[in-house]
């Protein structure tokens, strides 16, 4: 009965240039035509230092992601690296501050497209319409990260054409710009004049549109993100993630001087002049260059944000796919479609994340918002390289960091300045953060941290099944199910050389200690010397253990997780009145909560009885685990298995052609020999009635039931159990429990009702 692990990986299909240029994209966009007129009233010609010292932070940073990305090959970059290496609450934290901020930068870059389309728009006439705090710009940021969302929603390679493209353009672009802007200022004698006084704002003004700026370097960030899907990760994402530095920072250097020299407005300096015409302050410096100038930055600016909304709107999604696999967020976040093989349920909520904050803030706000968030990740990557390098030696690193570890700790004290200071410039913006991470931090304690916890357990145990290492749990309450119990165990614990152990739970009332539980061992050791007999001679390891809880659902519970269990055999009356219906809660509980597989027998079932074993397939059966471990059965009570796939009246040819080729497909894996005996154009319950008459037990999947169903209304196989003439063995495979809401929001299935067909 082999169990595999089911994980979602995303295809390698980036080179060393594709995974480059998607940096250079996320940096060469709103950090030039976006935020450099903003950033040089806030600096002054200082704005040439800022740029420089961004660049040598980032690189510093760069160091640990370059380290960290050439031995972690997973989507979700800096998250997943925390994660390893920090306590729990800090990767969790550090995916929600990384998804926040590359959504937020999503937002910041959709702005400056809707600021620079606008004036395309007002050149040709066209005025946008402006809804109350809506303005245009933000109609048209709206729209834009709509359209990329859809690009990445469409796959990897669109997304890599698309954005390779666009970067090359934009990078052709400013290379005339400066080229022209350079022209200009040596052939002025007095150039020198637009750069005095060199710091006007005091380097408080410097470090302030450092920290306004930075998130223009954080591209490089991105290229991990994406690690999943680049060949060659080992030494590519180094290379890669230095590559794009080394273009980039010369790039803003060259831009920042050209626009500051070129500059000649009357009455004012030329800082002044850029802080005036904010996002666009680019293209009204170029149309001075030459006939057209202005409009080829337009053009530049226009695709440079496309650039890097693309970019970032990718790895944001990245993000919250590999918090989903990890079952931080919500399992759908981890999903991928069937047909473009993307995350695009994690596209969407970023999407809704990006729209939210382009229509609620101002620009400005926007991007301290995000270069807050940035900040805070870099700083946290930067102690987890500390950290894994003395945590993690065996890791094969592509890349060592040098001088380690001073360049990180020069890291991480630059960063925690960079952000504190921004308060300075933007409260708004740390009031944003930390709303942002204290709902991360409740989200965490609330939701992410069991779920993740449940998620652990589940690999382990699917883990240990795959590797044969079968610990079998069968809790014993009633002197009559000991037989059938210890029976069942047996057989699968000897087909997969297996251990099991038998379990009484004394349940001590509500209040009490729990010591007093412990008086009461008689019933418990009269059940384990009769479960212990059934056994003697099978030579399979057993252990018995008696658990005090106040609840025995608890107590099952807590011994599975304890005992590393990853099978549970359960019994339970076959027809239960209206009293022990509300008693069988407590199976219900465990059925639900339980980290491993379960299999409950409806009913008692001596040994040498059992000749024929009836597994029946339908629309609402699920019977994928029964085809797995009945070849046990077979072993231990040399039986005959007989499978019954029943057609109903409304059955499709192709339907049947599929069930069909499905079962016997089930059959070849499983290595099950037996008789498949088909029926057409007959209800379910009434097929499988009749067959079961010269059946000893049957075997087959489903669910028992929580106590509201059983209340309420019963299921096709509760319809089965109670009205079979024999014994009924119901196996369900191990499943993260579903959120109470969706368990309370589901419908009632009724008797005959149909469901989707599945195994």
């Amino acid at each position: 009965m082999k169990k595999f692990s089911t994980e979602v990986h995303l295809s390698r299909e980036m080179g060393l240039w594709d995974a480059a240029l998607i940096g250079v994209g996320a940096m060469i966009g709103a950090g030039i035509f976006v935020l450099t007129g903003i950033a040089a009233g806030v600096a002054g010609p200082g704005l040439i230092i800022t740029f420089s010292l961004n660049g040598l932070v980032a690189l510093l940073t760069a160091f640990s992601y370059a380290e960290l990305g050439s031995c972690f090959h997973d989507a979700g970059g800096g998250y997943l690296w925390v994660k390893e290496g920090l306590p729990k609450w800090n990767g969790f934290i550090s995916g929600w501050m990384s998804w926040f901020a590359h959504a937020v930068a999503c937002s910041l870059y959709a702005l400056g497209f809707g600021a620079y389309f606008d004036l395309v728009l007002r050149e040709f006439h066209v005025v946008m319409p402006h809804w109350g705090f809506i303005s245009p710009q933000k109609i048209l940021a709206v729209v834009a990260a709509i359209v990329f969302a859809y690009v990445n929603f469409r796959g990897a390679s669109e997304t890599g054409k698309v954005g390779n493209f666009i970067t090359i353009a934009k990078i052709i672009i400013l290379m005339i710009f400066v080229g022209f802007g350079l022209a200009i200022i040596f052939r002025k004698p007095d150039w020198q004049a637009a750069f005095t006084p060199f710091l006007p704002n005091g380097w408080g003004g410097v470090f302030k549109a450092m920290g306004l700026t930075f998130i223009a370097f954080q591209g490089f960030e991105v290229i991990s993100q994406c690690s999943e899907e680049i060949k060659n990760p080992k030494k590519n994402i180094p290379r890669a993630i230095f590559l794009s530095l080394v273009i980039v920072v010369p790039i803003y250097l060259l831009v920042a001087f050209t626009a500051l020299g070129t500059v000649q407005a009357e009455g004012m300096t030329s800082w002044a002049y850029l802080a005036s015409h904010k996002e666009t302050a680019l293209v009204e410096v170029a149309k001075k260059f030459f006939v057209g100038g202005g409009i080829m930055l337009l053009v530049g600016g226009i695709i440079s944000t496309m650039s890097a909304l693309n970019a970032t709107i990718f790895s944001s999604s990245r993000v919250a796919f590999a918090m989903g696999r990890d079952r931080n967020f919500p399992g759908f976040f981890g999903k991928v479609h069937k047909k473009n093989f993307t995350p695009h349920l994690s596209i969407v909520f970023s999407l809704f994340l990006v729209v939210l904050m382009a229509i609620s803030l101002p620009i400005e706000d926007v991007a301290a918002a995000a270069d807050i968030m940035f900040l805070l990740l870099f700083l946290q990557v930067n102690i987890t390289l500390i950290r894994l390098r003395k945590k993690r030696p065996d890791l094969d690193r592509g890349f060592f960091t040098p001088f380690f570890p001073y360049l990180s700790i020069l890291a991480i004290a630059l960063l925690l300045f960079l952000a504190l200071y921004m308060f300075n410039y933007s409260p708004i913006a740390w009031a944003v953060a930390g709303i942002w991470i204290m709902c991360g931090l409740f989200m965490y304690k609330s939701y992410a941290s069991k779920r993740e916890i449940e998620h652990v357990r589940k690999i382990k145990c699917l883990g240990r099944l795959e590797c044969q290492e079968y610990r079998i749990l069968v809790p014993l309450a009633n002197g009559r199910t000991v037989e059938s119990l210890a029976r069942i165990a047996e057989a699968i614990a000897r087909k997969h050389n297996g251990e099991v152990i038998f379990l009484h739970v004394n349940e001590v009332r509500e209040r009490a200690p729990l010591i007093a539980g412990t008086v009461e061992t008689k019933w418990a050791n009269s059940l384990f010397e009769k479960a212990q007999s059934f056994l003697e001679e099978s030579n399979i390891p057993t252990k018995s253990i008696l658990n005090v809880s106040h609840r025995i659902s608890q107590g099952i519970l807590d011994t599975a997780v304890e005992e590393e269990c990853n099978f549970i055999v359960l019994g339970r009356e076959k027809d239960p009145d209206f009293m022990e219906r509300m008693f069988s809660s407590t199976i219900d509980s465990v059925i639900a909560k339980a980290p491993c597989e379960v299999a409950v027998l409806h009913g008692q079932m001596p040994a040498d009885k059992v000749k024929t074993i009836l597994i029946p397939f339908g629309r609402d059966i699920h019977t994928l685990l029964a085809t797995e471990v009945a070849p046990a059965f077979i072993d231990y009570f040399n039986c005959r298995v007989r499978i019954v796939l029943v057609f109903e009246p409304d059955a499709g040819t192709a339907e049947k052609e599929e069930r069909e080729r499905t079962v016997r497909e089930l059959m070849a894996k499983n290595s099950l020999q037996a008789e498949l005996k088909i029926l057409h154009n007959v209800d379910i319950l009434r097929g499988i009635l009749a067959e079961a008459r010269d059946a000893d037990m049957i075997l087959m999947g489903g669910r028992s039931g929580d106590f509201l169903e059983l209340f309420l209304g019963r299921s096709l196989a509760q319809e089965i159990t109670e009205q079979s003439p024999c014994p009924v063995l119901w196996v369900k495979e191990y499943e993260e429990r579903k959120p109470l809401w969706k368990l309370l929001l589901k419908p009632l299935k009724k008797p005959g009702e149909k469901d989707e067909f599945e195994f």
